[in-house]
């Protein structure tokens, strides 16, 4: 997966350290999938949660942040369209948000 905003995730974890971790690891794995669809990356990331056919929510941190990743699965691009901490996620529209 090529990952649009990567420096948006560098940039998170620099003001936020405790998500450094759960971050590196989230670019590590994705970009090396060939993930096909939603469901793919699920199993990857066991406490992802399918928003629809495109926007995946992570776990961050143990679950204190939440990252949204919106995929194009054919042209396999991951766009980081949030990340944020849980009381900032639970005020958004997670399958229309686009913070960056």
């Amino acid at each position: 997966m090529r990952i649009i905003a990567r420096s948006t995730i560098v940039e998170y974890w620099e003001v936020h350290p405790t998500t450094k971790p759960s971050l590196t690891h989230w670019l590590s794995v994705a970009k090396d999938a060939n993930w096909t669809d939603p469901q793919a990356v699920a199993a990857d990331f066991s406490k992802a949660k399918v928003l629809n056919g495109e926007r995946v929510r992570f776990e961050v941190a143990g679950g204190d942040y939440r990252l949204i990743v919106a995929f194009d699965f054919g042209r396999q691009i991951a766009f980081i369209k949030f990340i944020g901490s849980h009381a900032e996620y639970d005020k958004i529209d997670a399958l229309a948000v686009s913070q960056f």
